[in-house]
């Protein structure tokens, strides 16, 4: 049967696979594929898989680790060519499109489940009333500042800006005052340019998509991209040349004033001498409450290995509350906890740094869900470095990206 791929990522993903073996069906039968993204199997993954084989005999997870930039493209060529992993690592953002192209199978989730979890992670795996992912990891922001540059510019040190009009009025003195910049806004041809953008649609209540209707162009994500514009000529300068990663070590070197980051820069941040503080995003003016950008990774479970059911039954057990905390609330890795508990509590009490990245999650969004996801992401790219550039006007460019957009949704 020849399989109707609707989007250009699956058909690009076909290019090479005649070279992949096969795999064999005694293997599928006792043996579940498991692409692990990263340079290694974490620990306690590998202490985890073990417990697992030894309460389910004549089955084995085989992990294979596969680099962050090829991970997910070699799950999706291995599908595409009818010779599925058994799981997979895969963005949440990458779901719909899966889904759609049938290569992966829904993995519900009970109501007890789904209430487990932390408000609104649940929506990053769901399209059209299924779960079509188990998530495994979740990152949020926070701001962070650096109290000597505030200081240097007279600003209260120890008085974060709450709101973008004291964000910006902020970054303005520190630029002004000590000629370091005041605000490090990441604007390179990379992912987390959209990425960043939206934990700022989501301190203003707005919102991309709606089931499948596109309503970015609206006064709250107008906003959010005229704040960018003002805040632009405080920040580092340059923008397109930075991704977050490369702003974070701005930040670590003491050269700029504020950057949104995840909980992994809490931890660099110790090794430093940098006076630093950590709070909540900044709020537009239409906020509701404290708000970011919800990003989760999933386990996919793949269509057409027979090992299906056994997949989705490992799935949620590697990614149960005890062993996910235990996973998560290492540090350094940049992760927020999925679901709250009383091993998050003892975290939160004794590193009163973690606080912010929970406190954002109510009033946060997920990551828009696209048939074309890299289609979403480029016209939001383009979007915000047309405007950092002074290339468009807000108005204008945001009325482009909408319209752009709805060839991927």
């Amino acid at each position: 049967m020849t399989i109707q791929f609707k989007t250009g990522l699956f058909a690009l993903a076909l290019l090479g696979s005649t070279a992949l073996g096969a795999m064999t069906a005694q293997a599928a039968d006792q043996e579940i594929s498991w692409i692990y993204c990263g340079d290694k199997i974490d620990p306690i993954h590998e202490k985890y898989i073990k417990e697992w084989e030894g309460k389910n005999a004549g089955w084995k997870i085989a992990p294979e680790v596969v680099g962050w930039e090829q991970c997910q493209d070699k799950a999706t060529t291995l599908a595409a060519a009818g010779t599925p992993v058994g799981m997979a690592y895969v963005g949440s953002r990458t779901l719909k499109e899966f889904a759609q192209n049938d290569l992966i199978i829904p993995v519900p989730m009970t109501d007890d489940e789904k209430k487990a979890y932390y408000p609104n992670i649940v929506d990053t795996v769901t399209f059209e009333g299924n779960q079509w992912g188990v998530p495994i990891a979740f990152s949020t922001k926070a701001l962070y500042w650096n109290k000597d540059l505030f200081k240097a510019a007279g600003l209260d040190p120890e008085t974060p800006p709450k709101t973008w009009a004291e964000e910006i009025a902020d970054a303005k003195a520190i630029k002004e005052k000590t000629g370091i910049a005041g605000y490090g806004l990441p604007a390179k041809t990379f992912d987390n340019t959209m990425h960043q953008f939206m934990h700022w649609v989501y301190t203003n209540n707005g919102k991309v998509i709606d089931g499948d209707k596109i309503v970015m162009d609206s006064p709250e994500v107008l906003a959010a991209l005229q704040a960018y514009k003002d805040i632009t000529p405080y920040s580092v300068e340059g923008a397109t040349a930075y991704e977050q990663n490369e702003i974070r070590a701005i930040f670590l070197d003491g050269k700029v004033g504020m950057i949104q980051a995840g909980s992994g820069a809490a931890a660099r941040l110790k090794d430093t001498k940098i006076n630093w503080g950590v709070a909540p995003l900044p709020l537009g003016p239409s906020a509701k409450g404290e708000g970011t950008l919800l990003i989760t990774d999933s386990l996919a479970i793949f269509k057409g290995t027979g090992v299906e059911e056994k997949a989705a039954e490992f799935a949620k057990y590697i990614t149960s509350t005890d062993i996910q905390h235990e996973y998560e609330l290492q540090g350094g890795a940049g992760l927020t906890p999925l679901r709250p508990g009383a091993k998050v509590d003892e975290f939160v009490k004794a590193d009163p740094s973690w606080k912010p990245f929970i406190d954002g999650i109510a009033f946060g969004g997920p990551e828009p869900l696209f048939t074309d996801y890299k289609g979403f992401q480029n016209a939001i790219i383009e979007m915000v470095q047309s405007v950092v550039t002074g290339k468009a006007e807000p108005a204008d460019a945001l009325k482009k990206a909408a319209a752009d957009i709805e060839q991927y949704k």
